[in-house]
């Protein structure tokens, strides 16, 4: 079952298009990382997919409904981010306490434990917490609300790296137990790759790709060695990234298309095939140009 929908959908300030026109589907009881770089379009897609704004043109749908203003899809879909804002008249355990008239599904027990895992004290004031403390008590929130779609927007924000691994052992051992539908936004793909099932790579407002986290890691392969041979190899393949080194060689990466007889021409020629993280991948298919920060100094 498809839970969200969307077809040629774009989303326009003034002249500048955030999103042009994306079409993609998410099944039910999913993790799905949402990628891309800073001005992607990725919160302009999570906020209308949260029925915060109104498509320019397209179709977005959630539940075979339009998100935009429902209650219906509100009461089962939560949205974290780290500019969420609370009530100033309410410290965190009144926050708790009101949450649970918000959300039907709410688990207070669950949020009672998270609570007093990360020592928070009831008495504090939301406003008042460092920027990590806010991300993790608005974790807490997103977790126990225990909501059908379940969207979090660069939710680690100011978090130190041991509560972010906590963070995510959270959220996967509470998907075991409670499957629901999750959007993640993150720009560390290397810390969160483990627990996503799908991969939505968006640049400029368009998809670049949506795939499984498995295919996504053997879509490419590295090549290095000997600029003269690598370029032999290459020649007619379609390239993702490539950098030259001054001592000759260069590394290059491609699709991974190659059958067994390739591999073993290629290494007939000195090349090393190498595995291309997931994480690098990404930012190699949603860069500008196909080079590195190398081509800068490069006066040649």
């Amino acid at each position: 079952m498809n839970v969200i929908e969307s077809k040629n959908l774009t989303k326009s300030y003034g002249n500048f298009k955030a999103l042009r026109e994306l079409s993609f589907t998410i099944k039910e009881n999913t993790i799905t990382g949402l990628i891309g770089r800073n001005g992607a379009g990725k919160t302009t897609l999570l906020k209308t997919i949260s029925g915060f704004y109104h498509p320019t043109s397209g179709d977005i749908r959630v539940y075979s409904e339009n998100p935009f203003n429902n209650l219906k899809i509100s009461s089962n879909l939560i949205f974290i981010d780290d500019h969420m804002v609370f009530p100033p008249g309410l410290n965190l355990g009144d926050l708790l306490k009101s949450a649970e008239y918000f959300y039907p599904n709410w688990d207070a027990e669950l949020a009672k434990r998270l609570f007093d895992y990360f020592d928070l004290r009831p008495k504090m004031s939301h406003h008042h917490l460092s920027k990590g403390m806010k991300s993790t008590f608005n974790m807490i929130i997103g977790l126990s609300s225990r909501c059908a779609v379940t969207i979090f927007d660069e939710p680690t924000t100011g978090m130190d790296a041991s509560v972010r691994k906590d963070f995510y052992k959270a959220l996967l051992k509470d998907y075991i137990e409670i499957p629901r539908t999750i959007i993640f936004s993150s720009h560390l793909l290397n810390e969160i790759d483990s627990f996503l099932e799908d991969i939505l790579l968006i640049k400029s407002g368009e998809k670049v790709l949506h795939m499984p986290v498995i295919d996504l890691k053997e879509y490419a392969i590295g090549l290095s060695g000997k600029t003269e041979a690598v370029n032999q190899i290459t020649q007619y393949l379609e390239i993702i990234h490539q950098e030259t080194f001054g001592n000759g060689s260069s590394y290059t990466v491609v699709r991974n298309i190659f059958p067994d007889s390739t591999r073993n021409e290629m290494k007939k020629l000195g090349i090393d095939l190498l595995p291309v993280p997931t994480d690098d991948l990404c930012v190699y298919l949603t860069a500008k140009n196909k080079g590195g920060i190398d081509d800068v100094f490069n006066r040649g």
